[in-house]
């Protein structure tokens, strides 16, 4: 059982760095299924045994690059997680950069906005007074992050990380004082 679960993963991967390397040459609206497979030599039958679509596959990429060992760590407060996140994003920015601008059904942007959710909500616990907080605040400030993070990674110029997260602190304080 140990070997079928490698080999799935290897193809996983194998799948994932021929995705990445497609993107180096095209955007991501244009690459097809069929691409990803005719060059790294796999039929579509095999790539749709281990995903939905090219959507599922960034997904899975997230997941594993990122989400899986960020949600195994404790974070002192979300602050540090969505430092963590923008490092995260800012190194891999050539390739998110391309799965941002694809949008649609299944697209990484709702699935980013998916995860960034209970995070937004755990802040807004963690900082506004108890019985105050409310799904809209919550979807609001989700929204206003993700759309964020969205934008400055696909700036042409992107500044650093530390930067960014200096401009938001600087928005919430902002905010605040409405």
């Amino acid at each position: 059982m140990a070997d079928l679960n490698t080999n799935l993963n290897v193809t996983k991967h194998m799948l994932a760095l021929t995705l990445k390397e497609l993107l180096k040459e095209i955007p991501f609206s244009k690459v097809r299924v069929t691409d990803i497979c005719e060059k790294c030599n796999l039929n579509r039958k095999s790539f749709y045994y281990h995903f939905k679509d090219k959507y599922d596959l960034v997904h899975w990429i997230y997941d594993t690059e990122f989400f899986e060992s960020a949600s195994q760590n404790v974070y002192e407060n979300s602050y540090d997680f969505l430092q963590e996140l923008c490092t995260y994003l800012y190194e891999n920015r050539s390739f998110y950069s391309k799965v941002f601008e694809g949008g649609g059904q299944n697209s990484f942007s709702d699935y980013f906005k998916e995860l960034l959710y209970p995070v937004m909500k755990k802040r807004l616990m963690e900082t506004v007074p108890e019985g105050e907080v409310q799904e809209f605040h919550v979807r609001f400030f989700t929204e206003g992050m993700a759309g964020a993070i969205q934008n400055w990674i696909l700036e042409k110029e992107c500044i650093s990380p530390e930067q960014f997260l200096t401009m938001l602190k600087s928005c919430a304080r902002l905010a605040a004082s409405f």
